[in-house]
């Protein structure tokens, strides 16, 4: 029992979420500084985010690069980080890598590059409207109590994840303006620089920016905390998809 109990207590929290952290951090400094070809530095620095998102989060969500459309043609820019149900959403169209995903299916979307840069930050601005902007079904279901009214859709989180930023000082009224710079359909709710911290986690002004040296995990808990308050995503209406079939359009 001695022998067991000193076992036990080898383990360590805080060394588990630290060790979290250094593998994403690890893995961003490889690509930055082994991978010449911009293109698939970017790739990699995409696919080390998103190994981190369905690895960690609830098996519910499914996260990867991909385009999103609506029941009304429209579709968004191509997302490097889509997070997405894939508990009660289907697919519309899913080929050797090229996935489009229904807007309804979408929680959050991220814009993941190797620097964080003022360029950067307006260019994520634009693609999350292009999300935003998209129209999204919800109908009613089912239930063992009767039909349940269709939900209000949930709002679509934004945000930008880095391995480090383009600034001397990351935290300071620089990237304050940068992200003032669209609060409408593109505002960028949170953020992760890998090497500084995490800004908009807090769930206040006065803890909008957070210099943390275990900034990829925290930001992963402040993500598993916004979408368990976002709920479920809406019911799709696939007859509204369905009509395309018959359209010339």
């Amino acid at each position: 029992m001695k022998e067991l109990r000193s076992k036990q207590t080898q383990w360590r929290m805080r060394r588990l979420l630290e060790r979290l952290h250094s593998k994403v951090e690890h893995d961003l400094k490889t690509a930055r500084e082994a991978i010449a070809h911009s293109g698939a530095k970017g790739d990699c620095t995409e696919a080390i985010w998103t190994r981190l998102f369905d690895t960690y989060l609830p098996a519910r969500y499914r996260s990867q690069k991909a385009v999103i459309a609506d029941s009304k043609g429209a579709f968004s820019d191509e997302i490097d980080v889509v997070i997405y149900d894939r508990q009660y959403s289907a697919f519309v169209f899913n080929f050797e890598g090229q996935v489009v995903i229904p807007a309804e299916a979408v929680y959050a979307v991220f814009e993941a590059k190797q620097e964080l840069t003022g360029p950067h930050i307006r260019y994520a601005q634009h693609k999350v409207t292009t999300v935003r902007q998209l129209y999204r079904t919800s109908i009613s279901v089912p239930t063992i109590d009767g039909m349940r009214r269709g939900k209000e859709p949930q709002p679509i989180l934004a945000g930008f994840l880095s391995f480090d930023c383009g600034w001397r000082k990351p935290f300071d009224q620089t990237l304050t303006r940068a992200l003032n710079g669209d609060q409408g359909d593109g505002r960028l709710d949170f953020g992760c620089i890998a090497t500084h911290g995490t800004f908009g986690c807090g769930g206040a002004p006065s803890r909008l920016f957070s210099c943390d040296t275990k900034a990829a995990t925290a930001f992963l808990l402040s993500l598993l905390d916004r979408l368990q308050q976002c709920g479920t995503v809406p019911a799709i209406d696939y007859g509204a998809y369905a009509k395309w079939l018959t359209s010339e359009s």
